[in-house]
């Protein structure tokens, strides 16, 4: 395709004829030469807003980028509204592709209830494969909101689901031809059906009426650079349990046979709480369908402990993302 905006032709056959799912809060959405969205709430909600880029893989992009922004939003504690979505794409790239692409976004729209209110599509040099980045608009009731930065000494740390699926559903797509020497089929699809299990929707939905204190995703740097984050955030310790921490086999197969550290690895899929009572919380999860685990508890003062057996290590600031390491090989 040519370098600049896409034509108008081709944005409104691949791209705005896709979009179908709508929102009442939404006043002024997507449509062809709009440069803003706008949207009213109800008195008493606040907005939250979360943006995030895609830029780990080309597979499944569309998806991605809405179930990332979800969740950002849903660790918030809030509902997740509409998103304004910009697409940079390669010479390379034609309009099925973008097509195909839009058509994922709108299928995990109508999944979420979210709607496509706005953004921008460009074909550039600057990129070689395509590069979604995601602006997420969310509501939630005053009062209602959790942060990253409301664990406090004393309270348990949790997990939800297993660590590293979104990472290892996205190496299995990758990497399918080469994982397919080494493991049998049914492994490396199980491995990539592992994004299934990306939403922290209901997870969050069920924390919230439990009164969790803090929730964050864990996204890009894995576990050890989501419990910093919480750390940093909230000022406080932490005493991690690392033979609690939760994965799929899959996920460690995988790690191995590429030389990763699984700790590292992006993780959209597993939300880290902090909450008074974490043991009622993981029964309540689980009442849901969701499995949960301590894995910890918040302390006082700055150490970051990760316990190993008798073994005793202190947690680093967050590294890169163990997934780029994949394309260096």
């Amino acid at each position: 395709m040519k370098i600049g905006k896409i034509s108008e032709t081709i944005l409104k056959r691949s791209i705005l004829k896709q979009i179908h799912t709508t929102r009442p809060e939404v006043l002024l959405g997507a449509g062809v030469g709009e440069d803003c969205a706008a949207m009213e709430l109800e008195p008493g909600e606040i907005f939250v807003l979360s943006t995030d880029p895609i830029t780990g893989t080309g597979k499944d992009i569309g998806t991605l980028a809405i179930q990332i922004t979800a969740n950002d939003l849903a660790s918030s504690g809030a509902e997740p509204v509409g998103i304004l979505l910009t697409a940079l794409l390669p010479e390379t790239i034609e309009e099925t592709d973008i097509r195909e692409i839009m058509g994922q976004v709108e299928e995990a729209c109508a999944k979420y209830q979210v709607q496509v209110m706005g953004g921008h599509t460009e074909v550039t040099r600057g990129v070689n494969q395509p590069i979604i980045s995601v602006t997420g608009v969310g509501k939630v009731k005053k009062g209602r909101m959790v942060t990253t930065a409301g664990a406090r000494p004393g309270q348990d740390i949790l997990v939800t689901k297993w660590l590293g699926i979104e990472g290892t559903s996205i190496i299995a797509k990758e990497k399918e031809e080469e994982l397919l020497k080494r493991f049998s089929r049914d492994f490396v699809e199980a491995a990539q059906g592992f994004d299934a299990f990306i939403s922290v929707l209901p997870e969050a939905a069920v924390a919230v009426e439990q009164g969790v204190s803090a929730m964050h995703d864990v996204t890009e740097g894995g576990i050890y650079g989501a419990l910093w984050e919480l750390s940093e955030a909230s000022g406080i310790g932490l005493e991690i349990d690392l033979k609690a921490i939760p994965f799929r086999q899959e996920t460690i197969e995988i790690c191995e046979y590429f030389g990763l550290n699984p700790y590292y690895l992006i993780s959209s899929g597993c939300m880290l709480m902090a909450a008074e009572r974490g043991h009622d919380l993981v029964r309540a999860l689980g009442q849901a369908g969701i499995p949960a685990t301590v894995i910890g508890k918040a302390t006082k003062g700055p150490a970051r402990r990760i316990l190993n057996g008798g073994e005793e290590a202190f947690l680093e600031r967050p590294k890169t993302d163990e997934l780029y390491k994949i394309y260096e090989i």
